[in-house]
């Protein structure tokens, strides 16, 4: 009798939906520390590919407007400024450490992937600074 009125009285109360919260919490707290142990302690050494393409990357299309060489024979350089038509790239500036107009068309050939004759054609009047 004394139990049928305790029963009573927890569910007047609500505490039989009350009372094992905390075991399902605790059973809760327990079962995620051991997947959480699991997942901390895996190897991370994980093997990944990847596909490079072996294809060199295409320079930009650019037309070549003009060339202005400036040769400074007491620093043994040359400063090329190359204008395109490129809304990019509206000018582009070189350094090379030749002084020879002959030499000089052949590098800026050769850093353009102009022929030397389009070089030639295309560049203004050399300012040489003694």
């Amino acid at each position: 009798m004394f139990k049928i009125h305790w029963f009573q009285i927890l569910r007047s109360l609500g505490l039989e939906f009350w009372l094992p919260l905390p075991l399902l919490g605790f059973v809760f707290w327990l079962g995620c520390g051991f997947v959480m142990d699991g997942v901390l302690n895996r190897s991370q050494q994980t093997i990944r590919y990847l596909k490079v393409e072996s294809q060199l990357a295409k320079p930009p299309n650019r037309t070549v407007l003009s060339i202005k060489p400036e040769i400074n024979q007491l620093q043994g350089i040359s400063r090329i400024k190359v204008k395109t038509d490129s809304p990019v790239l509206k000018e582009l500036q070189f350094e090379f450490v030749v002084t020879e107009l002959s030499q000089l068309e052949v590098a800026i050939s050769q850093e353009l992937g102009l022929p030397v004759e389009d070089v030639r054609k295309l560049m203004q009047n050399p300012t040489q600074k003694k």
